[in-house]
């Protein structure tokens, strides 16, 4: 007796359809597992979500190093375009697979301006609320916005909330301003030495630059732990003599956040752009920090391994710099930062 052909059929053309939208869903995100034999059992999910500050470029690179060198596994998400595909900083409210935070033991962001809508919002509340730690760059001080005008149920995280948003509730501090002048005053980070026995700052040397300014800093929480300070600079080059006109602001912090079940540890840097972790003694302070998070301070190298995985050169800091047409896999290992044949888009002269 001939079997028919459909029944033969229709469950392998389910199984192909089937694996095919596994592969598409898991191409809006990126995982890095780490070597065979060196995980340590800890999942790290990055948010990489902002339009000035290159996130996909400077997050991509951390984890890269997390999860190779140090045994995370450590999945990136992004902001991704609904229409292409595509990594679009300029998207605010789209960041697939956000639930891997239901899963996550750290989170690592830089984001900004977000506008998420609710069903994935409650993801990162979650989190929070669960008291796992954070570790938190530069302008995700003003992570979330327009979340009052929306009525929406989590509108205390946003940024123009009394609450001072997920800054003031979660990482310390909110948005106060640019202290030196934005992209004209670089910064230089002065280690604090009354904490130079702090695990987190094992084998760093002191040697941070970066060419972004230095953030107002007005209020910390009491407990706070100031590990480096931002002195702003009188150009955008790191032998650029002080501006000492301006006093220096704590730059690097942590902090351990009343939580629901107890105390949420939190690392703040409002240095952080792709072109800011350059800066060796600046990757050092993350990775450690990173441990310190996770309760594994006793596990800190002398001096942690923070060589880049694959070449890595930032792409500048600005609206709309960033490389277009790129795709998470773009990002894979072996395959460097920015893309193969990826280039920022060239900004046209204006029309008189």
């Amino acid at each position: 007796m001939r079997t028919p052909v459909c029944l033969l059929a229709v469950p392998f053309v389910f199984i192909v359809l089937l694996f095919s939208a596994t592969v598409a869903e898991a191409q809006e995100w990126i995982t890095y597992d780490p070597p065979e034999g060196t995980g340590n059992g800890k999942k790290i999910v990055f948010i990489a979500a902002g339009w000035e500050y290159r996130a996909e470029e400077g997050m991509t690179m951390l984890a890269k190093i997390l999860s190779q060198k140090h045994g995370f596994t450590c999945t990136v998400l992004f902001v991704i375009n609904k229409e292409d595909g595509t990594i679009d900083p300029n998207t605010t409210d789209n960041i697939p697979g956000i639930d891997q935070l239901d899963s996550a033991d750290l989170l690592v962001m830089l984001g900004m301006d977000l506008e998420l809508p609710d069903e994935q919002m409650k993801h990162i509340v979650e989190y929070v609320e669960s008291g796992k730690p954070v570790i938190g760059f530069r302008c995700t001080v003003l992570a979330f916005k327009n979340f009052k005008e929306r009525g929406s149920p989590y509108a205390n995280y946003d940024t123009h909330a009394k609450s001072g948003g997920f800054g003031g509730m979660v990482l310390g501090e909110t948005w106060r301003g640019h202290h030196g002048h934005h992209a004209v005053e670089s910064t230089r980070g002065l280690i604090n030495g009354r904490h130079r026995g702090n695990p987190i700052l094992r084998g760093v040397a002191g040697d941070i630059w970066g060419p972004t300014d230095v953030y107002q800093v007005d209020r910390l929480p009491d407990d706070a732990v100031v590990l480096a300070y931002g002195q702003v600079l009188k150009g955008m080059k790191p032998e650029d003599p002080p501006n000492f006109h301006k006093p220096v602001m704590p730059m690097i912090w942590t902090w351990e956040r009343p939580a629901n079940f107890g105390k949420s540890r939190v690392m703040t840097s409002t240095i952080g752009a792709a072109e800011d972790l350059q800066s060796e003694d600046l990757r050092r302070i993350i990775i450690n920090g990173a441990y310190w998070g996770l309760g594994m301070e006793d596990q800190i190298p002398e001096k942690s391994d923070v060589d880049y995985v694959d070449p890595f050169t930032a792409t500048p800091f600005g609206r709309n710099k960033f490389r277009k047409g790129l795709k998470p896999k773009d990002f894979s290992l072996q395959t460097g930062q920015q893309g193969p044949e990826s280039k920022p888009e060239e900004k046209k002269p204006d029309k008189k």
